[in-house]
């Protein structure tokens, strides 16, 4: 499988030369977006200076994407079935040869010149996230208020300010990113998933305003996915930090447990709803604790970026 890599002084390995970053770009039904976006994609890392490797990945498309990603660039990953944008991602990831992974959606919404200014944070940061801010003038009106939802209850649960949760356009130190692709979905929550990772792990995350453009074809992303990005939140969080989850439910249950029982002491009658709501505090606050433990120990301290 052959790699194009753009101009730039590269890291030579054994005779070898090493890109400086690998863009995986994933494409479904994007024949009238893919091949603008590599070229677009090449031509500003060319005029920085950037060595570099494109990646394309169509994933299943039922049009002519994977022929016109094949006319621009050499590395085309070609899936005969759709298996989703993460599985996406996490294939042009396995082949990618840099140290300096970043992600574009092939749509022409994300704008390719951010890029070089994302690459250089990246050398001081684990993950560079184009933020399209609360504009989002490419998103539909539709889909603002799920948006912005979903992005307040990530950044209370996460104790993190979230500008964009599901950003598609990213550049990853590859070795932070290898850390969590155990845990990264097939599916559109492969960015969610990868946000909530790093920062309550965390590890260094920084936004970059970008201009969010108009996109090319149709979205794939359904109203129904809202309710499954909730769940996935809610999931993250009590794997990395359960206490955030199980202390406020287990307080809720004491004050309700209190407050039964002065009313009960009040009205000289004592029941057990008063218990109950005090013991499951008890045992919230309990598996609360010993999830915390658990965590602890399945996650892998990392050392800051040199």
């Amino acid at each position: 499988m052959n790699t194009v890599v753009g101009a730039g002084a590269g890291i030579a390995v054994q005779g070898a030369q090493i890109p400086s970053v690998s863009i995986v770009i994933p494409a479904y039904n994007e024949e009238n977006a893919v091949v603008p976006t590599v070229r677009q994609v090449g031509e500003i890392l060319d005029a920085a200076g950037i060595s570099h490797e494109i990646i394309v990945v169509n994933d299943g498309s039922k049009d002519n994407t994977a022929a016109q990603a094949k006319t621009v660039c050499a590395n085309v990953i070609d899936f005969p079935h759709n298996g989703g944008y993460g599985r996406a991602l996490k294939a042009g990831i396995a082949v990618s040869r840099a140290p300096l992974v970043a992600i574009i959606d092939a749509d022409g919404t994300y704008p390719a010149s951010a890029l070089p200014e994302m690459i250089g944070m990246a050398a001081y940061n684990d993950m560079v996230v184009g933020d399209r801010g609360m504009a989002m003038k490419g998103v539909p009106l539709i889909r603002k208020p799920a948006k912005w939802i979903l992005n307040s209850l990530a950044s209370h649960l996460a104790q993190h300010k979230i500008t964009d949760l599901n950003s598609g356009l990213r550049v990853f130190r590859k070795d932070s990113l290898e850390l969590f692709l155990h845990l990264l979905p097939n599916a559109f929550s492969f960015t969610t998933t990868i946000t909530l990772c790093m920062l309550a792990s965390g590890l260094r995350v920084s936004y970059l305003p970008i201009e969010y453009g108009k996109r090319v074809g149709q979205s794939k992303i359904k109203p129904r996915d809202f309710f499954k990005f909730m769940m996935l939140v809610f999931r993250l969080t009590v794997y990395f930090q359960p206490l955030r989850v199980f202390l406020p439910i287990g307080l809720a249950l004491f004050v309700m447990g209190v407050g039964k029982a002065i009313y009960d002491v009040y009205l000289d009658n004592f029941s057990e709803t008063a218990v109950f709501g005090i013991l499951g505090a008890i045992m919230v606050w309990s598996l609360g604790l010993l999830a915390d433990m658990i965590a602890r120990l399945q996650i892998k301290p990392k050392e800051a970026p040199k």
